[in-house]
């Protein structure tokens, strides 16, 4: 067996984590907030078990006692930067929310397959313990602790500070980061004590982005455009990497390998991926390596219309490096056995702004001959856009969900807010390179007992390629 339940959580390597068994359930946060429904958010259970009964359905529901939280991201409270420790299980789900800055912890021990709420902790105690607010990415340390990235402070304003929670107790511990030099927005962030360093990016301030995309806003410095470097050991803040003015860092991945000093960020409005990586001399650069072309469009919000990468993934060999376009509607797959050369190995649009039978035309395209065909599975057209995904272990299969953050789903997609978001999965071709959408897998959130719900990130039971970090 590559797991080794007696070792403590997750794998002891990559690789190892490649042979572990297939998924059967994913658990993906479910949000009401903007879509006119007045219900909680709640997490949902779904049944990804070819060989079951329950095949593509939702077969739980957690809701959460709030309304509005904006729930977004999850992650564990123990993983694979724990693997040797016998005492750490792999047994809670951190829900930090977006917008109400609350932090939920769940219980997935007790049944894996219908979660219970095991804490809530107030924004209040966020606010006076570490002054943070916006409680985005999560990540498991490997001294038990969990660590939260924030996007702001408590008026609103950006602030890219971490929040610490106790691993046994959740109780707020207070801040990560020292001194008083701190970046001014924060997103998502890796780390990898190997290389002594931490490294975040950035979206946006909070209140400038909560309810939308305004283009005034651009150009002001509302918006992202640094890689932050932190040192592991003494927590201090000790580099910005410029990746230009609003492009928008989000996602950011280290290659699994721990030795590794490299990796790679997407930024969603220059529709970039950088490669960064660590010099000679013991800093760290980045180099663009991908860039994908805007379209030039006519009955849009701007000219020209950006692919918006909002999510990246690596596969756990290092061997290829997916993402979303958003806007555009694909997904692509590039082979990275050459890290500073990516190479386009497969593609498949799910959706997006720009299908063929759509109010908005394309007048100039670098890289399409014609706009694409709607996308429909199983009788349903697909509204939104490719935006979370994550990969099985194995890297065979990718699940994509459609939803990016109600304000900006209710901008740039109105009928995706009126018909609910759906879950997908892809096939992957992992020998040469190539994806194709599994036309017998749909989840549709538009069905859901509430009415129409926008689900966001999936997470494994057991550990994923972007919740775990090898140490």
């Amino acid at each position: 067996m590559a797991k080794c339940g007696a070792c403590g959580p997750g794998y002891k390597t990559p690789l190892d984590a490649m042979k572990g068994p297939r998924e059967k359930i994913v658990y993906l946060p479910c949000i009401y907030r903007n879509t006119g429904i007045e219900k909680p958010d709640y997490l949902a259970t779904v049944d990804v078990d070819p060989k079951s009964p329950h095949y593509c359905q939702v077969i739980h529901r957690l809701p959460m006692p709030n309304l509005r939280d904006e729930l977004h991201h999850s992650g564990w409270n123990t993983c694979s930067s724990s693997f040797g420790d016998v005492t750490k299980k792999r047994n809670r789900l951190i829900l930090p929310s977006l917008i109400s800055s609350r932090i939920y912890v769940v219980d997935v021990g007790t049944d894996m397959r219908a979660p219970r709420m095991h804490k809530m902790i107030e924004p209040v105690n966020v606010f006076w313990k570490c002054g943070l607010a916006n409680p985005h990415t999560t990540h498991c340390l490997g001294n038990g602790e969990i660590m939260i990235s924030s996007m702001g402070d408590p008026s609103g304003n950006g602030k890219g500070g971490f929040i610490l929670l106790d691993g046994e107790t959740f109780e707020v511990k207070g801040n990560w980061e020292k001194g008083s030099n701190i970046p001014a927005l924060g997103y998502d962030f890796w780390y990898q004590p190997r290389h002594n360093v931490l490294m975040s990016t950035e979206w946006g301030i909070p209140k400038v982005l909560a309810n939308g995309l305004d283009p005034a806003d651009l150009k002001t410095g509302s918006y992202g455009r640094y890689i932050n470097v932190w040192d592991w050991t003494t927590h201090v803040f000790t580099q910005s990497i410029d990746l230009g003015e609003d492009s928008i860092p989000l996602e950011i991945r280290f290659l699994h390998n721990p030795d590794a000093a490299e990796g790679y960020v997407g930024c969603a409005l220059s529709s970039a991926i950088h490669r960064f990586y660590k010099t000679g001399n013991g800093n760290w650069t980045a180099e663009k390596v991908v860039q994908v072309p805007s379209k030039k469009v006519n009955g849009w919000l701007f000219p020209d219309m950006p692919g918006l990468i909002t999510d990246i993934l690596i596969s756990l060999d290092d061997k290829f490096l997916y993402f979303s376009n958003w806007l555009h509607g694909d997904i692509r797959q590039y082979d990275i056995s050459n890290t500073r050369k990516p190479r386009l190995v497969g593609q498949v649009f799910l959706g997006g702004k720009i299908p063929r039978d759509g109010p908005i035309v394309v007048v100039e395209d670098q890289e399409l001959n014609c706009q694409p065909e709607p996308f429909v599975i199983k009788g349903k057209r697909v509204q939104g856009g490719p935006q979370m995904i994550q990969l099985s272990l194995d890297g065979k299969r990718l699940y994509v969900s459609t939803s990016l953050y109600s304000a900006w789903d209710k901008q740039f997609y109105p009928d995706l807010v009126k018909e609910g978001s759906v879950m997908l999965q892809i096939d992957v071709d992992t020998e040469k390179g190539g994806l194709k959408a599994n036309k017998n897998f749909l989840v549709d959130f538009g069905k859901e007992p509430d009415g129409p719900v926008l689900a966001h990130e999936i997470r494994y039971p057991g550990g994923d390629c972007s919740s775990d970090i090898w140490i």
